[in-house]
Formats: structure tokens, sequence, C-alpha cells
């Protein structure tokens, strides 16, 4: 009997939240032996699935660098993967260090400075947004009146909407300022300032792709659910195999890609369907967060991170759609802020709605305090998930909707100071 090939090794770059991000791991350690590089020691399920980790500031490249080197005297790696927003550039730097396939450090620059994007993308004919850079609250008011209200307001390399605020009047601004300002003065070294942008109206979507060696394909579309408004807090997300809307918004996707020179691996591409056609609002180099991965996996058979970690390790990916119907997901936040005293899913829940409830999750415990926006933000303000499939989209929908009608929530609100 032939000995079966040896997987290779994969060096993952902050595995992130389990939470989020537990299905990756497990995804990608199927295929692959895992050396990871992360901030903290693994734990529990995490510390199963990897052969060997070093610890480094997953935000810094030097760091980064070092710690991948000194896995790489131990192991020979195949291959550098992140989807981990922040560490998009240091992943990058790395894999350019090893020798490995991958994209550019100047590239990975390009998605995680926003201003960078815009004039990338402007210089390229892809339809996006009118932007201007600002550092002071009296140069945001001035570029607001020459683009027009309403606006959006976002620091320029931050993720996860945090500090992204849309600004109806000029009366609103100096607010809006203030809450932007802050989240900048936490958002990535890769760009500064504040971007004070065109107000694009119409539904959000992504697209999930695939690129290999410059060629992209285009594999699902996410359909977009925001709350809390005038932030952009995702809500939720639906998935649906065979979407129509997919070749609208494929063109576009991959013209901004070539735009920003991304070559390589999984990306996350969102716009805004307006009455003129597809705008980008970014592009992320990563598989997309909220468990968009998971809703693919589900509605289409295509697994995003094999498919990342096949073209990290330079292997022909499987993009192979093996199945052929809708899958959803609700971001359950709590109805005020305050404690968490109780939270759970009755068991008679299970299949509602005409579909099936596939995944429940806890993102915060009883006894923990949590903080709707815009005091709290994503971290501080959801509570769990829920992930429901079914052959049909209003099918996934109505499960969806059934299961979190079902959900049991008590809070003890914060008390209030005068």
């Amino acid at each position: 009997m032939s000995a079966q090939p040896r997987r290779p090794v994969l060096a993952v770059v902050s595995g992130g939240d389990p939470a989020y991000r537990g299905y990756c791991l497990e995804a990608v350690a199927a295929d692959n032996r895992l050396v990871l590089i992360d901030s903290t020691a693994p734990r529990g399920f995490v510390h199963d699935l990897v052969v060997d980790y070093e610890l480094a500031d997953v935000q810094d490249t030097e760091a980064v660098v070092k710690a991948g080197l000194a896995l790489a005297e131990r192991h020979e790696i195949a291959g550098v993967l992140t989807w981990n927003e922040y560490s998009l550039v240091p992943a990058a730097a790395l894999a350019e260090r090893l020798g490995l396939p991958g994209n550019t450090v100047a590239s990975m620059l390009a998605c995680r400075d926003k201003g960078t994007t815009r004039r990338l993308l402007a210089e390229a004919g892809v339809p996006s947004a009118a932007s201007e850079r600002v550092d002071s609250p009296e140069a945001a008011s001035h570029a607001a009146d020459r683009i027009g209200y309403p606006v959006v307001l976002k620091p320029s390399s931050h993720a996860a909407s945090i500090g992204v605020i849309r600004v109806d009047r000029p009366d609103d601004l100096p607010s809006a300022w203030q809450f932007t300002a802050a989240g900048a003065r936490e958002q990535g070294s890769e760009g500064s300032g504040v971007l004070v942008e065109e107000y694009l109206e119409g539904p959000e979507v992504s697209v999930e792709c695939a690129s290999l060696a410059g060629e992209t394909v285009a594999l699902a579309v996410t359909r977009k659910e925001l709350g809390f408004a005038p932030y952009f807090e995702e809500v939720g997300h639906t998935v649906t195999a065979d979407d129509p809307l997919l070749p609208v918004v494929a063109p576009v996707a991959r013209q901004a890609l070539r735009a920003l020179g991304v070559a390589e691996g999984v990306q996350h591409v969102e716009m805004r369907l307006t009455d003129s056609s597809p705008r980008i609002i970014e592009v992320n180099a990563r598989i997309g967060g909220d468990f968009i991965g998971r809703l693919v996996h589900l509605a289409t058979g295509l697994d995003l991170p094999a498919i990342a970690s096949a073209i990290a390790t330079h292997r022909t990916p499987d993009l192979t759609t093996t199945s052929r119907g809708s899958a959803a997901v609700r971001i359950l936040h709590p109805p005020t802020s305050g404690t968490l005293l109780e939270r759970r899913m009755p068991a008679h829940s299970v299949g509602a709605g005409g579909g099936e409830l596939r995944e429940v999750g806890w993102l915060r415990s009883v006894g923990e305090n949590v903080t709707l926006p815009p005091q709290g933000s994503l971290y501080e303000a959801r509570i769990g998930y829920l992930i429901t499939t079914a052959p049909t989209l209003s099918g996934a929908e109505a499960a969806r909707l059934a299961a979190e009608e079902a959900i049991v929530v008590r809070i003890r609100p914060n008390a209030r100071t005068v």
C-alpha cells in the first residue's frame, strides 16, 4: 500500500475569535498541518488543530515576519493565510519573505487604506463613491459641502463598520465627527485620518470571490441587512445558490480587484446596488466575517476557507458547486443595553418556519453587560447568532424569523444617570 502524501504546512496569521472563525480553522486543518501566529496561545479545540505556534502582535509586520521565520526553521511552510483584516499586510510580507504565493504588500495596503482604494478605483474607471480624506471637523464640513449631503464619515483603515456613520445634514456633522474621530484613533496603521464619502443609496451586497494568478471567479452573492441607523451595523445576511444578481455584480468585483492588484486568495467585495450601477463600498482581501463563509458553504457547497488554503499552498482549489439552496444568519442583539439575565433557545423551535435551524451560538454569557450602538461597539452589542437553511430564500428567511421570535432574552437595563 502506497503512503499517503504528507499534508502541506499552512501558516495561519491570527486565528481570530473561535466563535466567529472557528469554522475557518477547522476547514483548513482538514487538508493542512497548521502552524499559528497569534497574540495569545491556542486553547481548547484550536490547540488541538495546530502543530506549532509562535506569539506575536498580529498587526505588527516586523513581529509577524519574525515569528514566521522562527516557524520556518522548524517546518517547511507551504503557504500563508489570514482572515483577519488587520493582519493582511503582515501576512503578505511574511509570504513574500518566505518566497511563497500571495498578494503583494502594495495590494494589501491599497485594500486596507480606503482612501487609496477610492483613488485607484477612480483611476481605473471602476464605479465607486466620491471620497475625500480630512483631518479636522472644519475640513470634513467643507468636503461634505462639496460632495453633497447625505455623506458617510469613516476611519480610513478600520473594519467591522467601526466609526462609520451617515450624516444627513450639516447640523449633525459635529457629533458625527466626534464619533468617527474616536474610531479613527484606534484604526490600523495602513491609513490615516477620516474619509468623507458620498452616500450610496440602494441595497448592500457583497461578492465572495476566489482569485488565482490574477484570474477571478465570483462564487456567491451575500445580501446584507443593516440596522441601528445612522450607523452601519450588519445584523443579518443571506446567501442563495445561483443568485440572479451574480452575473450583474461579478464584473464590477473583478474590475475592482484588478484595479487594486489583488491576484490571489478569497475576497469579500462590498458594493451598493444604486440606480445607475453596482458601486464599490470597499474591498476586503479575505473571507467575509459574520459567518458568511458558513452561509456560502451551506447554500452552495463551496468551502471558502478550503479554497483559500488551496490557493495559498499553490494547489488547485475545488470550485464545484454541490448544493442548490439558501442560508441565512441573524446576529442577535438585546432589546436594550444592560446586564444579560437570560438567553436561551427553546428546543421546540428547531425546524420552525419551513426550513431548518442549523446553528445557534452565544457570544455573551449571563451576567455580562451588553451595550447597543453608539455607546457600544460591534463586539459589545452582540449576544449571539442563529443560522438557518432551506431549499429557497423565502424558506430560510421564514425559519430565521421563527427562530428569532422563539428566542428568550432578558435584560436588566442599565440605571439611568442624571
